[in-house]
């Protein structure tokens, strides 16, 4: 072949190969800003025919329209604050006798997380499988060398969505699962991850104010389930056998959905789940969540329960003791249509706020990993557990009004006349918003 002819044609096979790799570039880094900002999906209920919310028509229909099978002979303990809820969760590890399964966000190194790594360590070197699924994002600083003790056991640990080039498209979609799930007879959910924020304090600040959930019964079965999603997600292996599925019922008075939410087509079955109650209210709907960033259309539904049905609407979220300043001042620009319309919004004061429960006419009760906001009801996996159930939902009333006791009200007037500067911070964590 002619010199030039070469040199010309290795010019083509270079500047093809730029051009097909530019242009693959171009279109992933659409992607992920179409991840990160793309649209918020507009949704609403257009024809509502009120059904009461403690019939039995209700409970079937907020299960099949969630895709969630009625749990019964369920019962749920609430575990308040980590001196509980750690406390509970390691004596159920230290307990197992078929299996150990956890998933999780947050996951830091510290002395929490150093006690349930040797009690998962302890079980496995009985003879207890052990399966851990991680979010490879929300635990990125906690290696696999940290979980030595379980691995070399025969534990086994696994990463959700590890950062590669071929979970890239999917970087955005994180697990936000809180869950432990042992002998598949007991189970918790909740919000809180394990790091020492939630027992001890960090960085010279109190404990988290937070609450987790003991679920014992049918309904650990529905936790079981959305823990083996992730695990064949992540570990490529489908759970099977009565060590996972040993459908234990218990006499409990409570029925059950336990809603597995994961993005699809830009929304989850967490949004139908909160939107549905909020729509159903006829007397009150009172919420503690730690990053309150509702889209349009859930304050708008806020609104109309409010204006056109009188609905009591009492919301806690984080005072200065907030974890995230600017999404802090996000949620706060939402608060003026909310306040003018006749809801009444606190800020917690003693530490972070970080609970995430929602109870609708002193029946319903909604608990899990879901926060109020895009992420959650957009991006994440999360998973909740919807309750009918009087009892139920006073026991959380009564940590409600606790909450509310250290919580500061914001009226609208002081909102109204919040300082520039509190302005310029909000509009400064818009992209947060989308984010948090």
């Amino acid at each position: 072949m002619n010199h030039s002819i070469f040199v010309h044609w290795q010019w083509m096979h270079h500047t093809a190969f730029l051009v097909v790799a530019i242009i693959a570039i171009l279109i992933q880094g659409s992607l992920v800003l179409l991840a990160l900002f793309g649209p918020v999906l507009p949704y609403k209920i257009r024809k509502y025919t009120m059904t009461p919310i403690d019939s039995e028509e209700f409970l079937q229909f907020l299960g099949t329209i969630s895709d969630a099978p009625v749990h019964e002979q369920t019962r749920v303990t609430v575990l308040t604050n980590g001196e509980q809820f750690y406390q509970a969760e390691l004596d159920a590890i230290r307990a197992a006798k078929r299996s150990v399964n956890l998933e999780a966000y947050i996951f830091q190194r510290g002395e929490v997380t150093r006690r349930f790594v040797e009690a998962m360590a302890e079980r496995a070197w009985a003879g207890v499988p052990v399966k851990i699924v991680l979010d490879a994002i929300g635990s990125f600083a906690t290696t696999s060398g940290y979980f030595r003790e379980v691995t070399q056991a025969g534990g086994r640990v696994e990463w959700y969505h590890p950062l590669r080039w071929d979970t890239w498209p999917r970087v955005n979609n994180r697990t936000h699962r809180e869950l432990i799930i042992i002998d598949g007879e007991v189970g918790f959910i909740g919000g809180a991850g394990f790091a020492d924020q939630w027992l001890t304090g960090k960085s010279g600040n109190p404990p988290w104010r937070d609450t987790m959930f003991r679920v014992d019964g049918h309904a650990v079965a529905g936790l079981q389930s959305v823990f083996a999603e992730n695990w064949l997600q992540s570990a490529g292996e489908i759970l099977t056998g009565r060590e996972y599925f040993p459908f234990h019922g218990v006499a409990g008075p409570i029925q059950a959905l336990v809603i597995n939410s994961s993005p699809s087509g830009g929304t989850t079955r967490a949004r139908i789940l909160f939107q549905t109650l909020l729509a159903s209210a006829a007397e009150t709907i009172h919420i503690a969540t730690p990053y309150f960033l509702p889209d349009k259309s859930a304050r708008e539904e806020i609104q109309r329960a409010i204006q056109q049905r009188g609905v009591e609407v009492k919301i806690i979220t984080p005072g200065r003791h907030s974890d995230h300043t600017l999404t802090r001042r996000s949620s706060r620009q939402l608060y003026g249509d909310l306040l003018q319309a006749g809801a009444r919004i606190y800020e917690y004061q003693p530490a972070m706020l970080h609970a995430k429960v929602m109870i609708v006419d002193g029946l319903w009760s909604v608990v899990g990993s879901t926060n109020f906001d895009h992420r959650s009801f957009d991006l994440n996996d999360e998973v909740n557990l919807a309750a009918c159930d009087a009892g139920l939902a006073e026991r959380l009333e009564t940590d409600f009004v606790a909450d509310l006791e250290q919580s500061r009200a914001v009226s609208y007037e002081e909102w109204r006349n919040r300082s520039a500067l509190e302005k310029i911070e909000e509009w400064m964590g818009w992209p947060i918003r989308r984010e948090q």
